[in-house]
């Protein structure tokens, strides 16, 4: 990785590296709050569709954010900082470790939370976000497949990833885990509140993780698992049959 470098503005010296990280966040988030959404797709296309047909919308948004949070960090990374993967989380780390807490939070925790928060109107009325799979079900799959690939993928990439561990070797663990928590509670706004004030301590929990297994990996399989979970059992309470189709 390249040495350190500065900049000066206004008297002010800047780590160029730091700087680029904490502006180019704002405005990546930006980017995909103003064209990553399905109504965005909707005028790129010129098309018109009903919530019997937002599977594309969807896939646009997932795909945006792969784009922006995933493929452009990324390339920043391999190609400006000459970095190796697993400097941001992208290996195995202690796979031992990681394991254990999947193994206790998923059963534990996950699962019976989950099962209540699906009950909640707020929650209901959010998830899943494509609404066509309470009327088209054999597309369940197909559409968490999208969504843990592109945007689960994405998204612990860049905040638990690319964000932490790069702001961690230069301003410490414990400011790197909050700065990235405040990014990644920020984008929650607009869901339900429980929802946006729990991504508070998640993020705090899924960044000390990340740091102490020296990988994104264990995180995404929690939240891949809440993710799912939601829309299952929405859709399960709703009388929707997924199983066989």
């Amino acid at each position: 990785m390249p040495s350190q470098r500065t900049i000066r503005f206004m008297g002010v010296t800047f780590d160029l590296h730091l700087m680029l990280i904490m502006l180019g966040t704002p405005l990546l988030l930006t980017l995909y709050y103003y064209h990553g959404t399905p109504a965005a797709y909707l005028s790129v296309f010129n098309v018109i569709t009903e919530p019997s047909t937002d599977l594309p919308g969807r896939a646009w948004q997932f795909g945006i954010f792969f784009a922006l949070m995933g493929l452009i960090p990324l390339a920043y990374f391999l190609f400006y900082m000459k970095g190796d993967l697993t400097e941001i989380g992208l290996g195995a780390g202690d796979w031992r470790h990681g394991l254990k807490w999947v193994g206790l939070l998923v059963p534990l925790v996950v699962v019976p939370l989950i099962w209540l928060a699906t009950d909640m109107p707020e929650v209901k009325s959010e998830y899943p976000l494509a609404k066509s799979l309470f009327t088209q079900p054999h597309f369940f799959w197909l559409y968490e497949a999208m969504y843990i690939l592109l945007y689960y993928v994405a998204w612990e990439f860049f905040f638990r990833g690319f964000l932490l561990f790069s702001m961690a070797r230069r301003i410490g663990p414990a400011l790197a885990i909050l700065i990235q928590t405040l990014a990644s509670c920020l984008i929650h706004l607009g869901k339900p509140e429980g929802e946006t004030i729990g991504a508070i301590l998640v993020g705090v929990i899924f960044g000390a993780l990340a740091l102490q297994t020296r990988s994104i990996w264990y995180g995404w399989l929690i939240h891949i698992t809440i993710g799912v979970l939601t829309d299952f059992f929405i859709l399960y309470k709703a009388g929707v049959h997924i199983i066989g189709h």
